[in-house]
């Protein structure tokens, strides 16, 4: 997460790192809120992403009794090794270059993200969307607004389209910054995900969505035929779209559409 305000900060023997933008979870209420949320069950495949000190590892491996847990830092996941608990698997590795497919199937996936790699987190998550069941991920309050946010709004960009398309999502609950110790310079916020059927995903590669909405906002304050209509021609794409509109204007379902299309061209040699 975001850097502290003041220096490094300790808390149960461990130094907070800024490089992994360690801000542990530490709001006795919060963390019940947040457990009752994903409300674990006994047989699950539950992954926590970043266990840090175990504010919601321990209360969620006592419901579910098995928990894999994914982290970066050697120290933490040496900590977790060496206290040998009975039902926790313990991977230590970089959640950016995890294959969580290798994990099973029907995951359930959760964790307090650090804010620095949660958007590109989220990116790598879509190419296992079809291994998960479901995603509880405590993130930046701002970042949570542009997933979520409605096209013609500033908060509208490639967040909110490439993750609207392949997830039903809601707001859980919003965490302000004394609930972590040390405590962030921003409020966070609690996002419930749930990867779409595959109908409603109709086939499309998330590469290739991603790659035209890439191109769509390069230049958001310009209209559509600036940055998106060059791209177009690139791909050899002769067909119409209406390019005379800003990126955030255009709804999730046209830019899905627009992908399908250029997907089906490609395929077709």
């Amino acid at each position: 997460m975001s850097p502290a305000a003041g220096g490094p900060s300790r808390l149960a023997g461990h130094t907070a790192r800024k490089r992994f933008g360690q801000h542990f979870l530490s709001d006795a209420s919060v963390i019940e809120g947040i457990v009752d949320a994903l409300d674990p069950r006994p047989g699950q495949r539950l992954v926590e992403i970043g266990p840090g000190l175990g504010a919601l590892t321990l209360p969620v491996l006592r419901r579910c009794a098995e928990l894999t847990v994914v982290e970066i830092d050697r120290d933490l996941a040496h900590r977790w090794r060496v206290r040998d608990l009975q039902g926790l698997r313990v991977i230590e590795a970089d959640a950016l270059r995890l294959d969580f497919a290798s994990l099973g199937s029907e995951l359930r996936l959760f964790g307090n993200l650090p804010y620095n790699i949660s958007s590109p987190l989220l990116f790598h998550l879509l190419e296992f969307a079809e291994h998960v069941q479901d995603q509880h991920f405590m993130l930046q309050q701002e970042v949570v607004r542009r997933i979520l946010a409605e096209p013609s709004t500033s908060d509208y960009g490639r967040l909110s389209v490439t993750l609207q398309w392949r997830y039903r999502m809601w707001p859980v609950l919003e965490v302000g910054p004394q609930a972590f110790h040390p405590p962030p310079r921003v409020d966070s916020a609690v996002i419930g995900m749930r990867p779409r059927p595959p109908q409603d995903v109709q086939g499309l590669r998330s590469a290739g969505l991603q790659a035209l909405v890439a191109a769509a906002f390069a230049q958001r304050r310009k209209l559509l035929r600036h940055s998106l209509g060059p791209w177009l021609q690139r791909q050899g794409f002769d067909g119409n779209f209406d390019l005379q509109r800003r990126a955030e204007e255009v709804p999730v379902q046209e830019y899905v559409a627009l992908a399908l299309r250029l997907q089906q061209s490609a395929a077709q040699g």
